[in-house]
């Protein structure tokens, strides 16, 4: 399964280490930030709950860059 979250963060750079945060995070098989349209796309592993593993990729994304947003 595969979502698109508007996010707001202020560099790309910043995108980058949140596009990183994201695909570490269990439940995430890929994922992908673009910093043009604000928009992160994550596609999930088989099972995986996507409610409960975008909390997380929005907790490793907070730990990189701790004024980003996702809107979920």
């Amino acid at each position: 399964m595969k979502k698109s979250y508007k996010i707001e963060v202020d560099c790309a750079n910043c995108a980058n280490k949140m596009e990183q945060a994201a695909k570490k995070t269990p439940g995430v098989k890929d994922a992908t930030v673009n910093f043009m349209t604000l928009k992160m796309s994550v596609e999930f592993e088989d099972g995986a709950d996507p409610r409960s593993v975008m909390q997380d990729v929005l907790k490793n994304c907070k730990k990189v860059e701790d004024d980003c947003e996702i809107f979920l």
